[in-house]
């Protein structure tokens, strides 16, 4: 019984590792030498992530051999929907076209819809699924509900010819997923091989180790790195929070702050440049704003949480007197920085093609990940070997996973919505309740990305939230980019939210302490999360980046707020300050964040009186002690 265990073990092994490295060739050969129709590269991609679901994830966990005939059952079901697709391809266009379905075709629909649905509740739970299913069914009975809700009724037919079409499965959402974000898990993937995870920790352990409080800073420097190009927040937390957070518990801090640390720090790495989430990707489709100009917006803010973050970590270490990293704990700096050198090229000819040449995405993937190969191969200290690449394939596989799950699945939310209108009517409501007043639809559309993402992927909520509340922002005044993005940092900061918070669940794992005291300390700490979209959403010009005076004073601006808010928050400079002068900072991040200039020169004076002032202080108390 073992040997057969065994031999059905690795076959498939090597069954996924060849299908995993034909994925990555196929989408590499369609953006270069062997292109295809968008819609049959698209069933493609949603073929190829549907198997890999099935193989990555069985039926039951518990008892996954008992099940393993559901499992080829549902991925032999997946390839003949996907190849009758592919290769009766002009047939589905013309029943795309005029809403007319064969049986064959109603057949398939019906088996692509429970497939993709059963896929996303196998790899991200209940809550996306039954979304998908209270749509459908709003769809096939919303008529007989009454006033703004009801709709004229549409057949059981009607309802899978729209999912099985460009507006549901092999819509926008796995459109993008197969155009851009797949090339970037795999990029990321391929870093990850080349020992990206492990380069980048020590560098920002030889970067931050010896200061005060270094542990905790380290966490939020290797969590930014690492996080802008792995794009998730659970992988952030368990790649860098098994080192960090057990250092930081080492050193003095507690439990739930070390874990809130890491799950703040790891679910900025969804909103952090170049890389970002696959959100990202499906914002810049949706928005209609190219990828690169997507990035450069989102540098400051990305920053912005970033700084706000590492001088709570400051002040936090002041309050308790925590001390850094023993030197002789702390890896070489400049070996850190030459081990690096392999992952700096490729990450520079990814900017490089992007900024600058502005290429595609998927081009400067491509391109980015032939350099990580070839600098690879030249690195004498650590080789990268064919069983690296081969790895690097698989690695992109398993990622694969999660994003067809949600884009597939969001996919046929976002066909239901447009087939009844439900979300022009949820945005309507959306603008009808928030009168004239901008700010209380802000507060409105926060509240839904949050309730959203607290069960669901950072992906799937931001499109829902994107079909159905970003045209009434855009409709009340918000500029359509800022508005994209407001629904993006809502959707990620959920991670850290209770009582649904997926990061703050991983790192309170780790650290061994309650998930509920881990995901309130990083509400405290992921402060910036909350503030930052209505920074940006009533004040554009954080979103701005150019070689200008604007930018020179939304950047200085940017840096007093963030210290502002850290100090207001933690009431501490170089020692404990009043409460009158933390309300005074409050004041500076009122003023210092307006688009005025006049406003924003007072909150900078008055941020340096009160802040130089205290450092003084300190001074003055320290040699008196002395």
């Amino acid at each position: 019984m073992d040997s057969k265990r065994f031999s059905y073990e690795v076959f498939r092994k090597y069954f996924i590792t060849v299908l995993s490295v034909f994925t990555g060739l196929l989408h590499i050969g369609n953006f270069t030498f062997l292109p295809m129709e968008s819609i049959k590269f698209f069933a493609w991609h949603l073929m190829l992530g549907l198997v890999f679901v099935f193989l990555y994830t069985p039926t039951s966990k518990k008892n996954p051999k008992a099940w393993l005939w559901l499992d080829w059952l549902c991925i032999l079901l997946t390839m003949v929907v996907g190849i009758y697709v592919i290769f009766s391809y002009n047939q589905y266009v013309v029943m795309m076209q005029t809403n007319s379905m064969t049986k064959i075709l109603y057949v398939f629909g019906l088996i692509t819809t429970l497939l993709v649905l059963e896929a996303a509740r196998r790899v991200l739970g209940l809550v996306l699924p039954l979304i998908a299913v209270i749509t459908i069914l709003y769809a096939l009975y919303g008529s007989n509900l009454p006033g703004l809700l009801g709709h004229r009724g549409y057949s059981f037919a009607r309802v899978v010819t729209t999912i099985f079409s460009d507006q549901g499965v092999y819509g926008t959402p796995i459109g993008v997923s197969a155009s851009n974000v797949y090339l970037f898990l795999l990029f990321a993937a391929f870093l990850a091989a080349s020992g990206a995870d492990e380069i980048f920790q020590n560098i920002a352990i030889a970067l931050t180790g010896r200061k005060r409080g270094g542990p905790a800073k380290m966490a939020v420097v290797a969590s930014a790195l690492f996080g802008s190009i792995s794009g998730s927040a659970v992988a952030n937390v368990v790649s860098t929070g098994a080192f960090t957070i057990p250092l930081m518990k080492q050193q003095g801090y507690k439990k739930r702050f070390a874990g809130a640390v890491e799950a703040v720090a790891s679910t900025g790495g969804q909103i952090m440049p170049p890389i970002m989430g696959a959100a990202a990707f499906v914002l810049s489709d949706i928005s209609g704003t190219p990828y690169a100009t997507v990035c450069l917006a989102a540098l400051l803010p990305a920053m912005m949480y970033y700084l706000t973050l590492f001088k709570m970590v400051d002040l936090e270490s002041v309050k308790y007197n925590l001390q850094g990293v023993p030197e002789d704990q702390l890896p070489n700096l400049k070996e850190s920085l030459r081990s690096a050198f392999k992952l700096f090229i490729p990450l520079a000819i990814l900017l490089f093609l992007l900024l600058v040449v502005q290429t595609t995405p998927m081009l400067a993937a491509i391109w980015s990940m032939l350099a990580i190969v070839i600098c690879g191969i030249l690195d004498k200290q650590d080789r990268l070997t064919l069983d690296g690449i081969l790895n690097g394939f698989v690695e992109g596989s398993k990622g694969l996973t999660q994003v067809v799950s949600a884009c597939a699945c969001a996919g046929i939310v976002t066909g239901m919505f447009a087939l009844t209108g439900l979300g022009l009517k949820f945005s309507d409501f959306v603008v009808r309740l928030g009168g004239s007043s901008i700010l209380l639809s802000l507060l409105l559309s926060m509240v839904v990305c949050v309730i959203l993402g607290m069960g669901l992927p950072t992906t799937a909520s931001y499109i829902i939230c994107a079909t159905a509340i970003a045209p009434a922002l855009i409709k009340i005044g918000v500029p359509t980019l800022a508005a994209h993005l407001f629904l993006l940092y809502f959707a990620c900061i959920s991670a850290i939210t209770p009582p649904v918070a997926v990061a703050s669940y991983a790192a309170s794992s780790i650290a061994e302490e309650n998930a509920l005291k881990v995901g309130t300390t990083a509400v405290k700490l992921g402060i910036a999360g909350f503030v930052l979209p209505f920074t940006f959403a009533l004040n554009p010009d954080y979103l701005h980046f150019g070689l200008d005076l604007t930018t020179l004073c939304t950047w200085i601006s940017a840096v007093t707020v963030c210290y502002a808010v850290a100090i207001a928050i933690q009431g501490y400079v170089e020692q404990k300050i009043t409460v009158v002068e933390r309300l005074l900072y409050l004041v500076v991040v009122a003023t210092a964040i307006q688009s005025d200039f006049l406003l924003s020169v007072f909150g900078w004076t008055l941020f340096a009186g009160l802040y130089f002032f205290r450092v003084r202080q300190a001074k003055r108390a320290t040699v008196q002690g002395a």
